[in-house]
């Protein structure tokens, strides 16, 4: 009899633990499915930076918990992902009603299953320590940085190497682009959230709950320092005090380009460093393999961590940047300055940021409105250097894309109203901005009389001489194109 009862026991246990293991492998398929669907709608490369490092914790009931290394990773997926991965979830399970993304714990610590996966609270504007070597600007910091789609990727590496230093693949961490585009915004924010924080992570060779020690300096100073070290034989202190560093952070290594003493020094620190678990952080006005004059061997070392590259501005990320820094000065900027701004100055966010700087100030100075005519006057000579000659090629696409039709209702017979009006401006800013002739105006709006022109010049004449809001598009399509 006891032993039937044992045996009926052990047959029941048996067939929880069976019970249990089929669950468990089914939710470990459903998750292998679930990372192929979503691999297939964000595609490689956006899967790879955001999507590849979640894990499965596993499933209680209807919720589900997914891991994630850091708070950044979990703040970022939970906001761009989170809808996605729960619908797709539910596809694969329809029992599952919440996904729920967590921070892993760290090595040695059970998982905080009550963990928000809300942003976390900003810290403090931190003040500069005594042992990072450059001072650091105070407006560079995360929180002031504007992510859009040309930067995201190299703001999301800066927010790694700065949550959790020395991490694999992203030492070195190495960011370029060109002049004013955020490189050294970067390396600015990474020093200051480095250097007023305890060592949080498990890296080799910085010692958790520690302060981490971080040295940011230009590749010009690094050689400077370096020079006089030798002038002044102490090398042997130069070399102690870099590599007892846990951070060591360079802007502008275009710098040592052609100094190939000082690039046999960086290469020693660099290799002493990284040997010692230590982070580096590099920028650069090009890609490890484009800085041509560097030694090979110092370019494959620079080349073996993370590279990420901040592309040239977008229209709306330009829009982006100058709408944060109207809010942050506590300035009212109406919307048509700040696209004409965002449309003129397009190659470097120092200048943009320079620009409405300038028309802040003076409209404060001589207490004016901030208005398209006082942006034309006030930046005159900035606006000039960026003054080209328009074509009409330019100026259709320019009035397509502000009113929204494709460029080929230019040049098509369909004479709706949300056609035909664009087509009369484009036509009327080809007789104000070039020196066609009306005839060739014509030509290039689907071989129309010059009759016609004449016509839409007329008519547009007219309407911005009672319609105020149609004019100041038109004004503002005009200053954008005009040479």
């Amino acid at each position: 009899m006891n032993f039937e009862i044992g045996s009926a026991r052990v047959s029941d246990t048996m067939g929880q633990s069976e019970r249990e293991f089929g669950r468990e492998n089914l939710l470990t398929n459903q998750w292998a499915s679930v990372r192929a669907k979503l691999q297939q709608e964000v595609g490689d490369v956006e899967y790879r930076t955001w999507l590849k490092q979640v894990s499965l914790a596993g499933q209680d009931g209807d919720e589900l918990t997914l891991m994630l290394p850091t708070r950044f990773l979990r703040d970022w997926v939970s906001k761009e992902y989170g809808a996605l991965i729960t619908s797709i979830w539910q596809t694969e399970n329809a029992s599952i009603r919440r996904v729920d993304i967590r921070t892993q714990p760290a090595r040695g610590t059970a998982p905080n299953l009550a963990e928000p996966t809300s942003n976390p609270v900003a810290p403090a504007r931190p003040e500069a320590r005594a042992d990072v070597i450059a001072p650091l600007d105070q407006r560079f910091t995360f929180d002031t940085f504007v992510v859009g789609k040309p930067n995201e990727f190299a703001y999301a590496c800066a927010r790694r190497v700065a949550e959790a230093p020395a991490t694999q693949g992203f030492n070195p961490l190495f960011l370029y682009g060109g002049v004013g585009l955020g490189k050294t915004h970067l390396m600015h924010a990474i020093a200051w959230e480095l250097s007023n924080a305890p060592m949080q992570g498990s890296a080799q060779g910085l010692a958790q709950g520690k302060p981490v020690s971080v040295a940011y300096m230009s590749a010009e100073k690094f050689m400077y320092r370096f020079i006089n070290a030798l002038r002044n034989q102490s090398t042997l202190e130069f070399k102690n005090e870099l590599r007892s560093v846990d951070v060591l952070m360079i802007d502008d290594l275009q710098f040592l380009i052609g100094k190939d003493n000082t690039q046999e020094e960086f290469f020693h620190t660099f290799n002493a460093l990284v040997d010692a678990g230590k982070q580096i952080v590099i920028s650069a006005d090009k890609s490890p393999s484009d800085l041509s004059g560097l030694e090979d061997r110092l370019r494959t070392r620079l080349g073996c961590g993370m590279v990420a590259d901040l592309h040239a501005t977008t229209f709306e990320l330009r829009i982006s940047i100058l709408e944060a820094k109207a809010i942050r000065a506590g300035v009212d900027v109406p919307a048509k300055v700040m696209e004409f701004l965002a449309h003129k100055i397009t190659s470097n966010v120092r200048e943009l940021e320079g620009a409405l700087n300038r028309l802040v100030a003076h409209a404060n100075l001589f207490d004016r409105q901030i208005t398209l005519e006082t942006a034309h006057e006030v930046l005159h000579d900035v606006l000039k250097a960026f003054d080209r000659r328009v074509t009409i090629q330019e100026i259709q696409k320019k009035v397509a894309e502000h009113w929204n039709i494709k460029i080929s209702e230019m040049s098509s017979a369909r004479r709706s109203r949300n056609i035909a009006r664009p087509r009369q401006v484009a036509m009327y800013l080809a007789k104000q901005l070039t020196s066609k002739s009306l005839p060739d105006i014509g030509r290039n709006f689907g071989d129309r009389d010059h009759t016609t022109v004449m016509h839409a010049v007329s008519r547009v004449t007219a309407l911005m001489g009672t319609d105020a809001a149609f004019a100041e598009d038109v004004e503002l399509l005009r200053r954008m194109l005009e040479s």
